[in-house]
C-alpha cells in the first residue's frame, strides 16, 4: 500500500487542507492565493488531462512525484527539481535555544516574500502564511531568517520556507527555527517532514543534524497550461 508521503500534496488536499482547495476527488489544487501546488491521485495522464480541464487559463502548478513523469504537450514544463524527502522519526525535541524568534503575522508578509525571492526555498504567496506557525529572526529591524508549516497530510506536517539571508548564514538561526517547528508539530502529536533540493548539501547536513532522515527521492514538476 502506498505511503501517505509518496503523494504528500494530494493527501494534504483531501484531508486537512480540503477547505482551502479546489477540484475533484482525484485532482485538487490550492486556492491560488495560498499556493501553486496541485495534487493528483495517480499522477496519471488522465489526472493531468482533468487538471487541464478544470483549471483556469494560464494556470501554473507544481506537482510532486516519487517517480519520473512524462508531461504531455498540453502543459509547458518550466522546471524539474530533484529533491529528497526527509522525516523526523523521534518523539523528543532536539536540544537548543528556546528563544530568539518572533511570531510572524500578516504585517510581515511583504518581508517574507522578499526573503523567499532572495533565497528561493520555494514559492510563497499572499496567503501562504495561513498555513500557520511561521516564525522568524530579525536583526537590525529586518527579517533575516524564517520557517513555518505547509502540507499537512494528516498525521504529517511539513516544515517549509526554511531560509536565511545570505549575509547571515552560519549563525544558527535556521537550527533554532527548525527546532521550534519540530517542537510545535510534536505537540500536535504529528510527525515533521520536509523537502530539500538533492544538491543542497548544507541544508541536508543541517536537517540530518537535527534528526531528520532521508525517506525517499522526490521530483517537483513546475508546469503551466500551454
Amino acid at each position: 500500500m502506498p505511503h501517505l508521503l509518496d503523494n504528500p500534496i494530494y493527501n494534504a488536499l483531501v484531508s486537512a487542507h480540503h477547505p482551502i482547495s479546489l477540484g475533484t476527488k482525484t485532482v485538487r489544487y490550492y486556492l491560488p492565493s495560498f499556493a501553486s501546488f496541485a495534487g493528483l491521485k495517480d499522477n496519471s495522464a488522465a489526472n493531468f488531462e482533468e487538471l487541464y480541464e478544470i483549471s483556469e487559463p494560464e494556470s501554473f502548478f507544481i506537482v510532486f512525484s516519487i517517480n519520473p513523469l512524462e508531461i504531455s504537450d498540453q502543459w509547458k514544463l518550466i522546471k524539474q527539481i530533484n529533491m529528497f524527502q526527509l522525516v523526523y522519526e523521534y518523539q523528543t525535541v532536539p536540544t537548543g535555544d528556546e528563544n530568539g524568534f518572533v511570531e510572524l503575522n500578516d504585517t510581515h508578509v511583504d518581508e517574507m516574500i522578499a526573503l523567499v525571492q532572495l533565497t528561493e526555498p520555494g514559492p510563497f504567496l499572499e496567503k501562504t502564511i495561513d498555513f500557520s506557525n511561521y516564525t522568524g529572526v530579525f536583526e537590525g529591524g529586518k527579517l533575516i531568517s524564517m520557517a513555518g508549516h505547509r502540507f499537512n497530510p494528516t498525521p504529517y506536517t511539513e516544515v517549509s520556507a526554511v531560509c536565511t539571508h545570505p549575509n547571515h548564514l552560519g549563525k544558527g538561526y535556521a537550527y533554532r527555527l527548525l527546532r521550534e517547528q519540530i517542537k510545535r508539530i510534536l505537540a500536535k502529536n504529528e510527525i515533521p517532514f520536509l523537502h530539500v533540493r538533492d544538491d543542497n548539501e548544507g541544508a541536508i547536513k543541517l536537517y540530518e543534524k537535527l534528526g531528520f532522515k532521508i525517506r525517499t527521492s522526490m521530483i517537483a514538476y513546475v508546469i503551466k497550461k500551454a
